[in-house]
């Protein structure tokens, strides 16, 4: 009886699970996850730091918001970070 069961079932099923690590939709996943979260916190703390009239730190955070937004919002920013870092630490990427 058991062999009419595996026989029953899709290839695909029984198939070895694929064990490559599939890393093409992460970056976008990321920023459709984080961007606009990312946005709604920078909004919050530059009107904070506008409303207590902390120019000097308000300037400061802007520029480090920029610096952060351009890891979510310029394209293939992410994956050509992730490459430097990979091969900096000596892990093959063929």
């Amino acid at each position: 009886m058991l062999h009419h069961i595996m026989a029953s079932i899709p290839h695909e099923v029984l198939a070895a699970p694929n064990d490559e690590l599939k890393t093409d939709q992460l970056a976008d996943w990321l920023r459709q996850i984080f961007g606009p979260l990312f946005l709604v916190i920078v909004s919050i703390v530059a009107i904070f730091f506008l409303f207590t009239r902390e120019i000097t730190r308000f300037v400061q955070f802007i520029v480090l918001a920029i610096g952060i937004g351009v890891v979510f919002y310029v394209p293939n920013i992410i994956e050509t970070t992730a490459k430097a870092i990979a091969k900096a630490l000596g892990v093959d990427m063929t």
